[in-house]
């Protein structure tokens, strides 16, 4: 028979799959070293239980005692697993700018989770840095982890990680690309991808509001750099002890909106569910295009799922609201139109005058109103279905004919949406501007939008 003993066991020799639409602008080989089927849905499996067995063999970590470690939320998964198995507790601080799937999955799987702010410097005693090392002078027989300066970090990527895509590419790998947090994975990867062949480059992709890349070109602890920003899990306001700037080649900035934008496309276009990581590690890659040659093979970490985002960069809404969505809202179509003024009929009114405003605006739907409230609406194609049967109908009252309201939508809401509303059956839909006025959107307002 063929079986694991634990879970411990899965962790590693995760698949290299080739990237086609998303690189399709770059001229060489791009592999994404998937992380996400380890145990933990994420490449800090390895680090994690690498940094338990040498804590374990140095006697740092006693039978029945506590981990505890500031995590963005993988680290901390890795953990937890590695404490199921071997009997220990967990206690993990994160910020709260982390998802809140991560620290849901955290406390599925047994964790003590205390959220700290984000805005805070890492000597701020409320920092999840500063809370993690004080709990661990307060919790009797307890380990502080600390995957930022614990070198068995880069250790386990240097003696796993590196080896794999060694082995994966046949050593024709030229390029690693990292989107990098910690330091250990570019590290320990880049490390022992140079011992191999001295000429492969490595490059550390951060992001706007970190200070790793000014202090890799000058060496200097620029906190100017340091401003808050929402991708999870890369960059940092300090310099982790796991760095060795001399593994790295270049060092490239990628904003909060192209690395979600990015890690959306690799998604839809690749059928990989990536985490907001990926995308800026495909974002950054794309920036040095310029460096690339056909011949180049490159092997871009892809660190977890996108399960652990799916309220932030795989919502809509929260995409939306942060301008992050280059799509067009309905609010585009009225702004478009310059605003002008809803055509409406009374239900008091006939239906020949209905017929006369279809033809004076050049129009199919009209919003039907009484007493100041809109109640229903009427359209050509129910007109002509109705006068068809009764040519007489033309005296009748709007009341007689109506037919339901046109559906009510926010003003933010994107035109692919409208689909849901708009069809056969209901031409059009209304919305509310922010001065309480309403507008209607049509298909043929649809239809032009598309197509500027």
């Amino acid at each position: 028979m063929k079986y694991c003993d634990n879970i411990l066991e899965t962790i590693g020799n995760t698949p290299m799959v080739k990237l086609h639409r998303v690189t399709a602008s770059l001229p060489c080989t791009v592999l994404a070293k998937v992380e996400f089927f380890n145990p933990g849905n994420s490449i800090k499996d390895r680090m994690a239980v690498k940094m338990v067995d040498v804590a374990e063999e140095k006697g740092l970590l006693k039978p029945g005692g506590t981990l505890i470690e500031g995590t963005s939320g993988n680290t901390g998964m890795g953990l937890a697993l590695a404490a199921i198995i071997r009997g220990y507790k967990c206690i993990f601080t994160t910020t709260d700018k982390q998802s809140k799937e991560k620290v849901d999955i955290l406390k599925a799987v047994g964790a003590e989770v205390i959220v700290c702010p984000t805005n805070v410097e890492p000597e701020d005693p409320r920092s999840y840095y500063s809370v993690s090392k004080r709990l661990a002078t307060e919790v009797p027989n307890s380990f502080y982890v600390n995957q930022y300066d614990n070198l068995a970090n880069r250790d386990a990527h240097y003696e796993q990680t590196g080896p794999e895509i060694w082995e994966q590419t046949d050593g024709k790998i030229t390029h690693l690309v990292v989107a990098t947090g910690t330091g250990g994975t570019v590290t320990g990867t880049g490390k022992y991808l140079k011992e191999k062949n001295p000429d492969i480059k490595v490059w550390a992709i951060d992001s706007y509001g970190s200070l790793l890349k000014k202090y890799f070109e000058t060496g200097q602890l620029d906190m100017s750099e340091v401003y808050p920003y929402i991708t999870e899990g890369i960059g940092e306001d300090f310099v982790p002890e796991n760095y060795d700037m001399k593994v790295i080649d270049k060092f490239e900035k990628v904003t909060d909106k192209d690395a979600a934008v990015m890690a959306r496309r690799i998604t839809k276009e690749e059928g990989i569910f990536v985490g907001y990581s990926a995308g800026s590690a495909i974002a950054g890659l794309l920036q040095l295009k310029e460096g690339l040659k056909p011949t180049d093979v490159v092997v871009v970490i892809f660190h977890d799922h996108g399960s652990r985002y799916v309220g932030k960069i795989y919502n809509d809404q929260w995409m939306l609201e942060r301008g992050f969505l280059d799509v067009k809202t309905v609010k585009d179509v009225v702004n478009g139109r310059r605003n002008q003024p809803l055509v409406t009929i009374s239900a008091d009114e006939k239906v020949s005058e209905a017929i006369a405003r279809m033809k004076k605006y050049d129009i199919e739907h009209i919003p039907v109103e009484q007493g100041g409230e809109l109640i229903g609406s009427i359209s050509e194609n129910g007109l002509f279905n109705r006068l068809i049967d009764d040519a007489n109908l033309k005296d009748a009252l709007i009341s007689q004919v109506i037919q339901p309201s046109f559906p009510l939508v926010s003003q933010d809401t994107p035109i692919e949406k409208l689909s849901v509303y708009i069809n056969r059956e209901n031409g059009a839909v209304l919305t509310k501007d922010d001065s309480g006025n309403h507008h209607i959107v049509t298909k043929y307002d649809i239809i032009q939008a598309l197509g500027r």
